[in-house]
């Protein structure tokens, strides 16, 4: 097949990223499948499944809806339509979306819990300060008590929006008046976490909730408990626990990883493990081990949103986003991976099983074939950890040499831009911000997010949008495995300012700041959430009156449907870069894309083409501009 000389056409067509490119090649070499061979084997997928119009909600069942010929059913054996179908299937995303992002939230709460009872090896709560901000939010006493005393009601708060049968949920309380007025107004304001989840599992049940527009506006709800609840406390509570990050250097990408140290690469969601994981290594008995062993030290790298939280926080470098967790184990050099939950590959223990590395699973809830089964658990945290790193140390001596393959390229960046950091690097104010986008210096702000899929050329969505938004004044924050594509291509360092246009070119310059801002994993939308609203509430408009957008270039999970939802229902217009299963149902399809601007004040859009979907950011905030009164610069032409 015809490519570019050294790479076939169809590695080129994967992924824009030439240590993937390298990748793809040796395990072609090896005879290795990987997530684009499996995606390729499913081609053509069900077009009822793509269309969102197959229901196996009971044993009736499983029934599909005909678009594709005139005589086909048109309804399910207990009446439910396409419109119904089509609904109730993308409620279902929601809810295990909500429940996945704020589980980990839950988990949290527990850990500070077991903190402030002194019951948990290896914890502390190293951001004082932030503590005592969210006591204060919850109500709970600071005056003349200590730090534990403090977090261990906070936790018991956290926990108990969990179980809650009313609101409101604390955190929505950030929100603009404008906007809690016009959720409660629709019905949809959160109440517990996990009462909106599981209602929305009792109403898609047969034969209870059968009105599209009814169920759509419960899986806002949920999502709203979702964004504004459980990935919020999942945010601010790690950030008691673990610090609050601030801006650092670190280095992404496979080249990251070391042939003459002990890799370990922490993948998954969970910062509650990697953090113990990283003490573990630092552990002089560790290093001496390893040294033992015959390597130099011991190298922990990162996959995805674990790697994120260790990124922001203590500069781990990420050896990838989700795409190349395939790639990372087959380097050879890769002595164990150790996983929590979410966005791991049930495939990983037969890639791990071609070479010495040990699959390490460590969460109760999360168990994988081939993988070795180490369950952690917070009261014997450093512990267990230090267990996990020696199973790693002890088994550098079996790596083969000759099958290590490690790809050159790696990018320096720099992370951690929390609010409060961004808030600290504007002066401890964001005056200056708003009076950049007041004067046009910054046309706006898009959060750009998300997965990899491999509908999409592996980072071509992310980067290109990136790259497009700023040469437009737009200035973007990212999170989740778009932040990973940002920190391999370049555009996480002050550097990258002069691909930008004139006005955030300066902005960036004077600041020392990127274009684009690494506010951590995917749970940390969240601090998106909490920016716009201070922004809202400093100018006093509702948070759709502002110049912002999101975007999802490549996202493929169910969170990210509970994303999509909650940043909409907050007022955020989004563009999706794939394609979601809802195009069966004409109704549904029209209640998010055009009204739920008129009923929540945003909308999503899909445009693959991340040029035009950049395009259609920059409309929308220059539409929000002129709204306002800000004057709409004129666009900056390629060249």
């Amino acid at each position: 097949m015809k490519g570019n000389g050294k790479y076939s056409e169809k590695i080129l067509s994967r992924s824009i990223d030439p240590a993937t490119h390298a990748m793809l090649a040796r395990v072609d070499e090896l005879g290795i499948s990987t997530a684009w061979d499996r995606f390729d084997a499913m081609q053509p997928q069900c077009g009822f499944g793509e269309l969102g119009l197959c229901c196996r909600n009971c044993h009736m069942g499983p029934c599909r809806i005909s678009p594709f010929e005139e005589e086909g059913p048109k309804e399910g054996v207990c009446g439910a339509t396409a419109d119904i179908i089509v609904a109730r299937n993308l409620l279902r995303m929601i809810a295990a979306g909500a429940a996945a992002h704020s589980d980990h939230g839950r988990d949290i709460a527990h850990t500070l819990l077991l903190t402030a009872q002194g019951k948990a090896s290896g914890y502390q709560i190293k951001d004082e300060e932030k503590l005592k901000a969210v006591a204060k939010e919850y109500g709970v006493k600071i005056k003349d008590r200590t730090k534990e005393e403090i977090a261990l009601d906070v936790a018991k708060a956290a926990y108990g929006e969990f179980g809650k049968q009313e609101g409101p949920i604390q955190f929505t309380r950030r929100a603009p008046e404008k906007r809690l007025a016009l959720w409660q107004q629709l019905g949809i304001e959160p109440r517990g976490i996990d009462r909106e989840i599981v209602e929305i599992m009792h109403r898609t049940h047969m034969g209870v909730d059968n009105d599209a527009v009814n169920l759509i506006l419960q899986g806002l709800r949920a999502s709203l408990a979702d964004g504004w609840g459980g990935s919020m406390i999942a945010t601010e509570l790690s950030d008691v626990l673990f610090g609050t990050p601030t801006p650092k250097k670190s280095e992404a990408n496979l080249g990251v990883l070391k042939k003459d140290m002990v890799n370990i690469i922490v993948h998954g969601h969970e910062p509650v493990l990697s953090e113990m994981i990283v003490a573990a290594t630092q552990d002089p008995e560790m290093i001496e081990l390893a040294k033992k062993y015959g390597a130099k030290g011991i190298q922990v790298s990162g996959i995805c949103c674990t790697g994120n939280e260790v990124l922001m926080r203590h500069g781990i470098p990420p050896a990838g986003n989700f795409l190349q967790q395939e790639l990372a184990i087959a380097t050879g050099a890769v002595e164990a991976m150790v996983v929590d939950v979410q966005c791991i590959f049930p495939a990983l223990g037969t890639v791990a099983g071609c070479f010495h590395t040990k699959l390490i699973s460590t969460s109760p809830k999360a168990k994988f074939p081939g993988a070795t089964h180490i369950e952690f658990h917070e009261e014997h945290g450093y512990e267990i950890a230090k267990e996990i790193v020696r199973t790693a140390v002890e088994n550098y001596r079996f790596r083969k040499p000759g099958m290590v393959h490690i790809p050159d390229e790696k990018s320096e960046c720099m992370v951690g831009f929390s609010v409060e950091a961004i808030v600290a690097a504007l002066g401890g104010s964001l005056n200056p911000l708003l009076d950049a986008i007041k004067s046009g210096a910054v046309r706006g702000i898009a959060g750009v997010v998300g997965c990899n899929n491999p509908k999409i050329q592996h980072d071509y969505g992310h980067i290109n949008i990136l790259k497009e938004l700023i040469k437009q004044n737009v200035l973007v924050v990212t999170t989740g495995c778009n932040a990973m594509a940002a920190a391999k291509a370049g555009l996480l360092l002050p550097e990258a300012a002069d691909l930008a246009g004139d006005g955030l070119k300066g902005v960036c310059k004077a600041l020392g700041i990127p274009p684009v801002l690494h506010m951590g994993s995917c749970v940390d939308i969240s601090r998106i959430l909490t920016a716009c609203a201070a922004i809202a509430n400093a100018l006093g408009v509702d948070i759709s009156d502002l110049p912002v957008a999101g975007a999802a270039p490549e996202w493929m999970s169910e969170k990210a449907v509970s994303i999509g939802a909650y940043v909409v229902s907050s007022g955020i217009f989004t563009v999706l870069g794939t394609v979601p299963q809802v195009l069966g149902s004409p109704l549904v399809t029209q209640v998010l894309t055009q009204t739920a601007e008129s009923v929540v004040g945003a909308m999503f859009a899909v445009e693959p083409d991340p040029f035009k979907a950049a395009a259609l950011i920059v409309q929308h905030i220059d539409k929000k501009r002129s709204a306002l009164g800000l004057p709409v610069p004129e666009a900056v032409l390629a060249g």
